[in-house]
């Protein structure tokens, strides 16, 4: 199954992302938080990308999605043409696109395309 790492400037927000994605998705979903500093700060962490990364690997490939700025730039750091991927959407709409996507066995590409979908998502 295709993993996801939520980074965020705030690890609350990264954690409770997840938590949302994760009750949407189900629990099995293979989602990790990735928010914050090191030393809980607000911030990115490459460390802490990481380490997510890590965690949430299945050999299937892994989608980052960042919040803004720094995230975006740190987590690009870690990006792997067809294995590491970093999307440009929402933070939370497209998380849980590509949970959903990424739950129901879909590869790498169609993980992705979901979460990019999700920009044209309007809530009115």
């Amino acid at each position: 199954m295709v993993g996801l790492v939520l980074v965020a400037h705030s690890a609350g927000l990264a954690v409770e992302a997840a938590a949302v994605v994760r009750g949407i998705a189900g629990p099995d979903t293979p989602v990790a938080a990735a928010g914050g500093t090191n030393d809980g700060g607000l911030g990115t962490s490459l460390d802490l990308i990481e380490s997510a990364l890590r965690a949430v690997d299945q050999g299937d490939g892994v989608v980052i999605i960042p919040d803004l700025g720094s995230s975006v730039l740190t987590a690009r750091l870690v990006e792997e043409a067809g294995r590491v991927v970093v999307a440009d959407v929402p933070f939370v709409e497209g998380a849980i696109a590509a949970a959903v996507t990424a739950g129901g066995g879909a590869p790498l590409t169609e993980v992705l395309a979901a979460a990019e979908e999700a920009r044209t998502f309007r809530k009115l």
